[in-house]
């Protein structure tokens, strides 16, 4: 090999790899699966596929928001985003994100054909967002689908449907995620005319509307789920603690907090089954 086509090579930076991925909230939807699936008491061997592939797909979703936004990213200086510092290349993520893609397929198919295709109509939706839909006002539907949708996938790995409150839940939860999501980022997507649903309701409004949305769903599994009521009581209050970070705090923090809402949630369906 001569010195120049080593150099061609682009770098592969595993920490701007996995920066790029969003990895924070990936790794959250994953454990959420996680708590999922000892929910539903799936075999060690199932449940080992079920959170492989649900990682796989997150990896997809979050190196594929970065790809798609990079344009976007650099006209804003988003100093923040691997692919705009180059500490990754462009040709590394999308190679990590065709890897990630074909991983949770077969990882997806491989949980039976029905659940499978659940689960990558869920990551396909994801896709629609980041593709487009994050523009419009049917912005949230992505995030209901997907949240929701991953709960149906966890069930029917086993063979049965999920309780109703399962989905409804995991809706609620993804639209509070959503709305508390693009709230640091408002004045950037304003700039590059990206005008989702939490754009309409504007700054004043987002964070109130996804406390609401996010206590609601935790409402919802408490009223499904039936936890014993000393668990249910510390879980309220621990979610009204977190919707109040929700709505008075800055930056990132609602976000973690709503991410904080949906693991007591998942925690409480543990209990519950």
């Amino acid at each position: 090999m001569d010195a120049g086509t080593a150099t061609s090579r682009p770098a592969v930076h595993p920490a701007g790899l996995v920066a790029a991925a969003h990895i924070g909230p990936a790794l959250a939807v994953t454990l959420l699966a996680g708590l999922l699936a000892a929910a539903q008491g799936l075999a060690p061997g199932l449940a080992v596929l079920v959170v492989g592939a649900v990682l796989a797909g997150q990896l997809s979703i979050g190196w594929s928001n970065d790809l798609l936004d990079l344009s976007r990213d650099r006209r804003t200086g988003r100093s923040d985003k691997p692919l705009v510092t180059g500490a990754v290349s462009v040709r590394v993520v999308r190679a990590a994100c065709a890897v990630a893609v074909l991983v949770c397929v077969a990882l997806s198919l491989a949980c039976g054909v029905v659940a499978g295709l659940v689960h990558l109509a869920c990551v396909g939706a994801a896709w629609a967002y980041n593709l487009g839909l994050k523009s419009t006002v049917w912005s949230w539907l992505p995030y209901a689908v997907a949240f929701g949708g991953l709960t149906v996938f966890v069930a029917l790995a086993d063979a049965g449907p999920p309780p109703w409150w399962w989905p409804v839940g995991g809706a609620l939860l993804g639209v509070g995620a959503h709305l508390l999501n693009v709230l640091p980022d408002l004045d950037d997507d304003a700039a590059t005319g990206v005008h989702g649903l939490p754009h309409r309701l504007g700054r004043r409004w987002i964070a109130p509307v996804a406390a609401g949305v996010l206590v609601a769903a935790t409402g919802v599994v408490l009223l499904g789920g039936s936890p014993p009521p000393v668990l249910a009581l510390l879980a309220a209050v621990v979610v009204l603690v977190l919707a109040t970070v929700v709505v008075t705090a800055a930056g990132r923090r609602p976000f973690v907090a709503a991410i904080g809402i949906a693991l007591v949630d998942a925690a409480m369906l543990v209990v519950a089954r």
